[in-house]
């Protein structure tokens, strides 16, 4: 199984070009997608799930056109988008078998089966009578992705699916995704560095509807080692380096900041060397730590 996607393009009618000639080879397994709040990571996955309308480019599920033939690839697609409603006072069982009916699983003794075994998958079985709206963020998440699994999905969209879980919900529902991702193809959309540094194999960096980077974490990582130098700085100095070094981020120890620069040779012999993870090539498109910079400012 493999997506591709070619020159995709999408502006909304307020003029704001969400997409920008978006190309993309996804084979099967885990693919990163990662960028800023406001990329268009959710534009390019409404559009992958047959949600949105693009204005050009094409979309390929391999021999399935996604943009004209939408009921088939719906029956390969299984999608979590970022926010997803649950209906507070129906338990996680019985959701789940209304939900497999909607998809087709008509014979009773083979839905129960399956609602079954995606309860147990998800950790959710000594939960399954009660109501979805005592569920955690982190279980409501578990349950989204056994609903998206219901139909034996080929595809796998999920939305920003650890925001706002905590430590412990947020690695057992990665853990989670990395079991499915063996056998299909699942595209995990997030602004979280380290959601893709843990999971994806393969990966691509997208920033104001383009993309800017992409491919695997160790072939990308390899362009900037030996390139990334640390220094610990006085707050009152965080200007200055910012204005004439090219910054990457910081970091409070002991209430002094860390910082990481970019540069192919040591600055001076007050910096020095370390390895260089995804965060730092993150950062390292000027253009995505300024949209960072943005958002936390308009935040």
């Amino acid at each position: 199984m493999r997506l591709k996607i070619e020159n995709l393009s999408k502006t909304y009618p307020n003029g704001v070009q969400a997409l920008k000639n978006v190309t993309l080879d996804i084979p099967t397994g885990m693919f990163g997608l990662l960028g800023p709040n406001g990329a268009g990571k959710s534009t390019l996955m409404r559009t992958i799930a047959t949600l949105q309308e693009a204005d050009e480019g094409s979309i390929h599920l391999d021999n399935l056109d996604v943009l004209t033939e939408k009921e088939e690839v719906r029956k390969l697609l299984g999608y979590l988008p970022q926010d997803f409603g649950v209906y507070p006072k129906v338990s996680a069982e019985d959701m789940l078998d209304h939900v497999a009916v909607l998809k087709g699983i008509t014979n009773g003794r083979e839905r129960k089966e399956i609602v079954d075994t995606l309860l147990k998958q998800t950790n959710l079985q000594a939960d399954r009578k009660k109501n979805l709206g005592g569920f955690s963020g982190g279980m409501k998440q578990r349950f989204g992705i056994a609903q998206a699994l219901l139909g034996n999905p080929r595809l796998i969209i999920v939305d920003e699916p650890t925001a706002g879980l905590d430590p412990t919900e947020r690695n057992r529902f990665l853990n989670l995704l990395s079991e499915i991702g063996e056998n299909v193809i699942v595209i995990l959309s997030t602004h979280i560095v380290a959601d893709v540094s843990d999971l994806c194999s393969n990966m691509a960096i997208i920033s104001k509807g383009e993309v800017v980077l992409k491919g695997s974490p160790t072939e990308l990582l390899a362009t900037i080692s030996g390139k990334v130098w640390e220094k610990t700085i006085d707050k009152t100095e965080m200007d200055a380096y910012k204005a004439n070094y090219n910054f990457l981020s910081s970091r409070l120890f002991a209430g002094q900041p860390t910082i990481r620069v970019l540069a192919d040779s040591q600055p001076d012999d007050s910096f020095q060397g370390v390895e260089a993870n995804l965060e730092d090539l993150y950062f390292s498109r000027g253009e995505i730590a300024a949209a960072e910079e943005n958002a936390l400012v308009e935040g």
